[in-house]
């Protein structure tokens, strides 16, 4: 299905010059974004994200339209005296990702999410085909 297929907030010149940036400091690839495995599984589709060392109170799944995003955010900090100069090394981390992607074409209203061992598997149903009653017409 071409809707499940994630798409990126190019849409101005602000947004590309933050991605380029970002891409700068953070090296070859994009490691702003986690990874995204789809699945289609005939009735379903299954959406995998790898989000290892979250929380699960750190990951938001948000559903607009027909656009869902996958936010996940944390910070953790780490401090450790060295003795010998007496340096204090502190050193902290943060960072928040998010990806959107098109999900017209699923049942809302039937979509479950799952956390377990650093992978959120998102279950997005199709929709069902919608048949049009039968109906008879009078001949006047």
């Amino acid at each position: 299905m071409f809707g499940m297929i994630p798409f990126a907030h190019e849409d101005n010149l602000f947004h590309y010059l933050d991605n380029m940036e970002k891409n700068f400091f953070t090296g070859f690839g994009d490691v702003s974004q986690f990874r995204c495995d789809i699945q289609d599984q005939g009735d379903r589709f299954l959406l995998e994200a790898e989000l290892p060392g979250f929380k699960k109170e750190n990951i938001k799944i948000d559903l607009k339209g027909t656009n869902l995003t996958i936010s996940a955010s944390h910070n953790s900090e780490t401090s450790e005296r060295e003795q010998k100069n007496g340096y204090i090394r502190r050193e902290r981390k943060f960072g928040s990702f998010s990806r959107s992607f098109d999900v017209s074409g699923i049942d809302i209203s039937k979509i479950d999410a799952e956390y377990t061992n650093g992978i959120l598997a998102i279950t997005l149903p199709k929709k069902q085909p919608e048949i049009p009653a039968a109906t008879s017409i009078n001949i006047r």
